[in-house]
């Protein structure tokens, strides 16, 4: 049995899950034009690392999914790349610091790719989220469906993981130095 697989990780993923949850119900019900829904993922790969992230996002889809916002199913691949990517961004001391807005950006832009797909071939752009009214004003301005739904997923993808990685990091911060030196932190 692996030794990092120990309750306290698994109450930490629970706890991401939990903010994935309640970020995508707020954004949801709100109609906000960036998704909440990543937060946790962020959180969990910050302090436990990918493997754990990629557990939290798919765990939150899931949820998300049967409980208020049957979409979040189908963009269960991105949280599955949020929760990869972010991992190894902190990982390499990308998402800290100076080097945070490149580091969201890297692992934006794929996620963002998997998104605007789903988005645009699944649902024609049109979703629970509230970048929708984006796409539909681009759409009727002339923009093609495709790359109305990839430029939109591109700002609100950065600006939401952007956020995401903000509130972790005075997350992270604020927690005690006995709690932080406890997770499998990512060094």
């Amino acid at each position: 049995m692996n030794k990092s697989i120990n309750v306290r990780n698994v109450t930490m993923v629970g706890l991401g899950v939990a903010l994935n949850v309640v970020g995508a119900f707020i954004a949801l019900n709100l109609r906000l034009p960036i998704y909440m829904d990543s937060i946790g993922t962020i959180f969990i790969a910050c302090l436990l690392g990918p493997r754990y992230a990629v557990l939290t996002g798919l765990c939150g889809s899931i949820v998300s999914g049967i409980t208020f916002d049957i979409y979040s199913l189908y963009f269960a691949p991105v949280q599955i790349a949020t929760g990869l990517l972010a991992g190894i961004m902190y990982k390499n001391g990308f998402l800290k610091g100076i080097k945070t807005p490149i580091g969201v950006l890297i692992f934006t832009i794929p996620t963002s790719i998997i998104s605007a797909c789903i988005a645009a071939f699944l649902f024609g752009g049109i979703t629970s989220s509230g970048s929708s009214y984006i796409v539909q004003i681009l759409k009727a301005i002339g923009i093609s469906d495709v790359f109305s739904v990839f430029i939109t997923q591109v700002f609100t993808d950065y600006t939401d993981k952007f956020i995401g990685v903000v509130f972790v990091g005075l997350g992270v911060n604020a927690l005690p130095k006995s709690v932080k030196s406890q997770m499998v932190v990512n060094k």
